[in-house]
């Protein structure tokens, strides 16, 4: 009681975690609530934090992996214990593949009855281990604060990356008054350190620059740890200042226009056979760029590396190291070239040969893509596709890809000419990304609508989550291509149909001619089936322009494409 005779408000585990989650800039969340983090959800909305509720863990802790890379700040899961924390460390790992920053946060069991079977026991702070950056428990309500600022913290500093906070039940009704509450979270607020920045000797600039003069065939080479840093203004006037040719990786697409003069993209194994100086920008050299080796690269190329971890640049171990932030990084690279300009000219031999290989392949495709081919193959719809988005202008839609062949063609034939519109399986090549990314996507850029590209089997693994794209209004169209499987159908040889269980379907089989967009009519949104170039025109013309949630189930010839699209020697 106060010296008025009035009782003081007590503030209990829940509140105080999203109280410190608001101060730490945290104004959205996704999850799955229940036993013990509901009341957790409820004080979140109460203070502000728009909770976005999946039916799975694993779809929200993609969309909120996907979420902190297109914000740049933490994605946060809330899930409940033991089974929960579980199928939320899919989206832990994809952001630690991804080098993305997110938080789960789970609720687990009473502290005193650990190792006594209780109700969802697991040790969640062993399970995710593999997954995180960094792991805290708060065993006491006092310890709150420091650990949800201590966790954001580390989801966001040097590579970015997955954290995760466990509060155990008891945690969660602890209670303190107000005035305690307040002063815990100014102390922690108080303490919060950043990163110092990380300067690179400018001899080493000097070096990386002199290389870049030096090169006959040199090479830019950028990944989503570009985009991540905001370093799109950068890398257009390194490119557009030197005349150096550049290469996106999958979701480095659209930081420079795919259209621009010197995009490489379609002269890719020219450009990385040939160069002999490559400079690549927070990009990995592993398998999406042939981990940097012969015979995909030249056995002679200068690599020049920029990347934020000191660890990725000894495990490279490539000609020169720059660490750091790849825009910091690259407005010194362009200050010091500005001092002494060079380009290369639009005759230069490289430049040439990068021009017309690009000319050449472009043309063959544009080939390719006129023909009208129905039943469709994966061509002519993705063609229709790519010019009704052309046709929308800025802002461009964020473009979600996942499947074998669907994503492996759209990679090549769909457009990107905005930085961070483009979301697809990432490294690690994870299936079953898209409906979470779609939320993320529509929840972080709401003037942008969402477009999702997808097979049918990938978007088997979070269909349900049209009920959340319906039930929040949100501008999402998804596009199934519906080819009857994983990559096709039955492709199995006769002899491989043998045994007691020959009759059963194929492992790749689903149900022929399946109705995916009767599904989220159940819920109230809009579905199309089409099979012909005029029935998808108008239902992409139509969905579009409604910007309402809406699934367009699109009839492929189970036959068009190949096993494991473009890694069928892996399978």
């Amino acid at each position: 009681m106060g010296e008025s005779g009035v009782k003081s408000a007590l503030v209990d585990g829940n509140l105080l975690i999203a109280k410190a989650l608001v101060r730490g800039g945290i104004d959205r969340m996704f999850g799955v609530v229940g036993i013990p983090v509901t009341s957790l959800a409820n004080r979140a909305v109460a203070l502000g934090i728009r909770f976005i509720a999946f039916h799975n863990e694993q779809s929200a802790g993609y969309a909120a992996s996907a979420y902190g890379y297109l914000t740049g700040r933490p994605g946060i899961l809330l899930t409940v214990s033991g089974p929960g924390c579980v199928h939320g460390l899919a989206g832990l790992s994809n952001a630690a593949a991804n080098a993305w920053p997110m938080v789960m946060i789970s609720g687990s069991c009473d502290q005193k009855d650990v190792g006594r079977g209780d109700f969802q026991e697991l040790d969640q702070i062993a399970a995710v281990k593999p997954f995180v950056k960094f792991s805290v428990k708060a065993k006491n309500i006092n310890e709150i604060p420091n650990s949800v600022f201590s966790v954001l913290d580390h989801a966001g500093s040097g590579r970015p990356g997955g954290c995760y906070l466990d509060i155990p039940s008891d945690v969660l009704h602890q209670t303190i008054t107000e005035s305690e509450a307040n002063k815990l979270l100014d102390e922690a607020e108080n303490s919060r350190k950043t990163d110092p920045i990380k300067k690179v000797a400018k001899e080493e600039i000097d070096k990386a620059i002199s290389l870049i003069r030096k090169a006959e065939r040199p090479l830019i080479v950028f990944g989503k740890g570009a985009a991540i840093a905001r370093a799109e203004d950068e890398l257009k006037n390194l490119v557009e200042k030197t005349g150096i040719p550049f290469l996106p990786t999958p979701m480095g697409k659209g930081l420079l226009p795919d259209t621009h003069d010197l995009a490489a993209t379609a002269a890719r194994s020219l450009a990385i056979g040939e160069c002999d100086v490559a400079v690549v920008i927070g990009a990995r050299l592993n398998w999406l760029l042939h981990f940097g080796e012969p015979p995909k690269w030249s056995k002679d190329v200068k690599f020049i590396l920029i990347d934020i971890d000191e660890e990725e640049i000894d495990l490279r171990k490539p000609y020169l190291g720059l660490i750091g932030d790849a825009k910091r990084i690259l407005q010194v690279l362009n200050k010091e070239i500005k001092d002494d300009p060079f380009c290369l000219g639009r005759t230069h031999p490289w430049i040439e040969s990068i021009t017309n290989k690009v000319k050449e392949n472009v043309s063959k495709m544009e080939v390719q893509l006129s023909k009208v081919v129905v039943p469709f193959d994966f061509l002519t719809p993705m063609r229709i596709i790519r010019d009704k988005i052309a046709s929308l202008g800025s802002p461009a839609p964020i473009l979600v890809s996942e499947g074998a062949n669907t994503m492996d063609v759209g990679r090549s034939v769909l457009v990107q000419m905005e930085p961070r519109t483009r979301l697809d399986a990432g490294t690690w090549g994870t299936m079953g990304v898209g409906l979470g990314y779609c939320i993320a996507a529509a929840i972080a850029s709401p003037d942008r609508l969402v477009v999702a590209v997808e097979g049918d089997s990938g978007f088997g693994f979070s269909a349900m989550e049209v009920e959340t794209l319906v039930r929040y209004d949100l501008p999402v169209v998804v596009i199934v291509f519906n080819n009857g499987g994983v990559y096709g159908g039955d492709r199995r040889c006769p002899n491989e149909i043998t045994g007691p269980y020959k009759d059963d379907p194929a492992p790749t089989s689903f149900v022929p001619g399946a109705a995916y967009h009767v599904l989220i009519e159940a819920f109230g949104g809009k579905g199309y089936l089409v099979g012909t170039p005029e029935e998808l025109k108008s239902a992409l013309d139509e969905s579009f322009s409604a910007r309402k949630p809406a699934v367009i189930n699109v009839t492929i010839d189970p036959y068009a494409g190949s096993e494991s699209g473009r890694m069928e020697h892996k399978n």
